[in-house]
């Protein structure tokens, strides 16, 4: 299992036209073949941070995701309202011990 977060933040002009197209393609995503669970969050100190939290059967799954049509539609149309670059990175949990 892989979770993907993704921390962005929108100017604020630009808050419901993100939230309007992360509307129109969540459900979208969710049924993206590996895409077990995609949950969005806001900032509770600042309402034009969002983050993206998603998880992924594989690294496999979340690369089919990110080269698919739906991605790069969806990822045009959203990188054009930052006000700053996001911050990805993905988790895979960690049941070992750490060495000394």
């Amino acid at each position: 299992m892989l979770l993907r977060i993704v921390r962005m933040q929108f100017r604020e002009e630009e808050v419901e036209t993100f939230t309007a197209l992360f509307d129109q393609v969540k459900s979208k995503i969710r049924n993206f073949e590996g895409c077990n669970y995609l949950k969005l969050m806001r900032d509770h100190h600042n309402p034009a941070i969002f983050v993206t939290y998603s998880k992924w059967e594989s690294q496999e799954h979340l690369d089919g995701y990110r080269h698919s049509e739906l991605f790069k539609a969806t990822w045009k149309k959203t990188k054009v309202l930052f006000a700053e670059k996001p911050i990805a990175f993905s988790l895979e949990e960690f049941s070992g011990e750490v060495p000394l």
